[in-house]
């Protein structure tokens, strides 16, 4: 028969209770005070990882220390933009009556009497139309290679001198291919045609003028290149028509007139 294990007395089983008691407490407490400095350690670092990562402000979104001094901010932002409007408005309303003045009519009354001289209105009136042409495709073969084609052609120097005529007649207005002739018309020469505002013409080429038409025939048959260019007219028919035109109508220029090239002398 096995032996019994011996039963402690009383006395010893509860001081042996609160022996290991007292043991897991210290045993507790040495772990604390290891832990405590380190957990105040850390706690430190990130209040101060705070402080500056916030730079003095709030880092909670919606809330403000002084509304009212917010709020008086914007009020003064408020009340510079309405000044700001009100005196805009005040300019509008300045220019507004300037336009009104006489001045401002006077003004607007010069410009509109220039618009029919600069051929900036539609005009209807008598004149004269003159057509230049190439001369017949028989003529031009009969030159052939030895001769020199380019005097049975229009040139843009042909085109200048009958307006250039007509201008000094008396013209009122002109047009050239129905394009209104104005200050800023340029002729221009490219291969067999001839660029007028930038469109490309061939011949026949015609341009018409209202004014006096005794006085423009006469200024016509008097210009020395227009001479010239009859006596081709005659000897190798390169075209030339004059006719009186009871009644031209022509349109008011709408294109730019800003002059982009210039040369002086």
């Amino acid at each position: 028969m096995a032996e019994q294990p011996q039963r402690l007395p009383w006395w010893r089983r509860v001081g042996d209770a609160l022996a290991a008691r007292a043991s897991a407490y210290r045993s507790r407490s040495m772990r604390w005070r290891l832990l405590a400095p380190a957990v105040f350690v850390v706690a430190g670092a990130l209040f101060v990882t705070s402080m500056v990562s916030s730079g003095g402000t709030d880092l909670r979104a919606g809330r403000y220390d002084d509304l009212d001094g917010l709020a008086n901010n914007e009020a003064r932002d408020l009340a510079g933009l309405r000044a700001q409007a009100s005196d805009l408005n005040g300019q509008v309303d300045r220019l507004s009556k300037d336009l009104g003045s006489s001045d401002a009519r006077s003004a607007r009354a010069r410009a509109d009497a220039l618009r029919g001289p600069a051929g900036l209105q539609p005009v209807h009136g008598p004149g004269l139309t003159i057509t230049l042409d190439d001369a017949p495709d028989e003529a031009l073969a009969a030159v052939g290679d030895s001769g020199d084609v380019s005097q049975l052609l229009v040139h843009q120097q042909d085109i200048q001198a009958v307006a250039n005529a007509l201008w000094a007649g008396g013209a009122e207005a002109m047009t050239i291919q129905g394009q209104r002739v104005v200050a800023t018309t340029g002729i221009k020469c490219v291969g067999n045609t001839v660029v007028l505002h930038g469109v490309p013409y061939s011949p026949p080429y015609r341009i018409s003028a209202i004014g006096p038409a005794d006085e423009m025939r006469s200024a016509v048959f008097s210009d020395q290149q227009i001479q010239l260019y009859l006596q081709v007219v005659e000897a190798a028919g390169l075209g030339w028509a004059l006719e009186d035109a009871p009644e031209l109508s022509m349109p008011g220029f709408r294109g730019s007139t800003d002059l982009e090239f210039a040369r002086v002398g």
